[in-house]
């Protein structure tokens, strides 16, 4: 009798529960998940409209060489907008990777915001966004072979050290606002999610931009949107207030994510009370309602005060972009200082799920 052939790794992290996603229309006769210009199958993804020389970042040879064959798992190290996240090491050369699997979903607005992650993933090439290196559809998943960050996020960071000095703050802001400055200005999206999670570093001190599920490409550079995603707390008073927005919405995220490394705590929460007690409707009259938080002036410099000011005031017209917010004072103040962000992630605990 012959023996059964054991299961690989990849059948076991690839195989799905039955269940009622209907995806037929965007399936062509050979498996491939086709949506407008954007096709997918386990080869990995392609756009038509592109030239044959473009594609995924060309950061390294090696993501024309990988497959979903050729990578086995680690652990899961967490989820992200849509799917779980997997560390994963490339079989034969050993490097690191993070894969996202991103299950097929019946509704049309989270099968649209996947099938925009993926261009935005295939088309971006910036130093200062987490590269996607491939991407595969195969069994009902879309899986994304992401650039492994391997020092976690800024809120693994904070977790830790509970506040981050002037100096490094203004490293990070530099490395978010060239992301951004990418984003907004060059592929003329909005990221929507802008929070401690989605902004992660290695151990080179590099930051990078990450988790598109919820971003919106604007047709036109002064266009705006009137749709509610994203992690609340964060959100802008616009957008928590149910009205149009547009760029300066990630601008005051990243003012309140800036003031939280800072001061140890989520702006919005005082520093006698306890994690959590705000509630969606107390936040949203807090944020609408309210002065915007500030940076304690007998604390702080006055350059790092003018800088969370410029990013959340309440008008965004009276917001700096953040092409404008590369020149503020306090990103110059420390810009011949040569101050290594691997310093201080190099003397900290690997996070704990990674």
């Amino acid at each position: 009798m012959k023996s059964k052939k054991p299961v690989s790794m990849k059948q076991l992290k690839l195989s799905v529960p039955a269940q009622d996603i209907q995806v037929d229309k965007f399936l062509t006769a050979s498996g491939t998940f086709q949506d407008g210009d954007l096709l997918l199958n386990q080869k990995g993804l392609r756009l038509i409209s592109e030239e044959s020389s473009s594609g995924l970042p060309d950061v390294k040879e090696l993501e024309s060489q990988i497959s979903l064959e050729d990578l086995e798992t680690i652990k899961v190290i967490g989820k992200g907008s849509g799917g779980v996240v997997q560390l994963v090491r490339h079989k034969w050369i050993g490097t690191f990777f993070a894969l996202k699997g991103i299950q097929m979903n019946i509704q049309e607005t989270a099968r649209k915001q996947i099938v925009q992650e993926l261009k935005i993933n295939q088309a971006s090439q910036c130093p200062h966004v987490v590269v996607c290196y491939h991407s595969f559809y195969h069994n009902g998943v879309i899986s994304l072979v992401l650039e492994y960050m391997d020092r976690g996020s800024l809120m693994d960071i904070i977790k830790q050290v509970k506040t981050i000095l002037e100096p490094y703050l203004a490293v990070v802001c530099k490395q978010v606002l060239k992301g951004l400055v990418y984003l907004h200005h060059e592929r003329h999206v909005i990221h929507r999610d802008i929070k401690p999670s989605n902004l992660l570093v290695n151990h080179k001190g590099e930051v990078k931009i990450t988790d598109f599920g919820v971003s919106a490409v604007l047709a036109g550079s002064m266009g705006q949107r009137d749709t509610f995603v994203g992690t609340y707390n964060y959100m802008s008073p616009e957008r928590i207030s149910g009205g149009s927005y547009d760029y300066k919405c990630d601008i005051w995220s990243l003012g309140l994510v800036i003031l939280e490394c800072a001061i140890g705590r989520f702006p919005y929460i005082p520093s006698e009370q306890e994690e959590g007690w705000l509630s969606f409707y107390e936040l949203l009259e807090a944020i609408v309602e309210q002065p915007p938080p500030t940076a304690p002036s007998d604390q702080f410099s006055p350059e790092f005060c003018s800088f969370i000011s410029a990013c959340v005031q309440k008008d965004p017209q009276e917001r700096m972009s953040s092409l404008e917010l590369l020149s503020h004072p306090f990103i110059k103040k420390f810009e011949d200082k040569d101050i290594d962000l691997g310093v201080l992630v190099g003397s900290l605990e690997p996070p704990v799920n990674f």
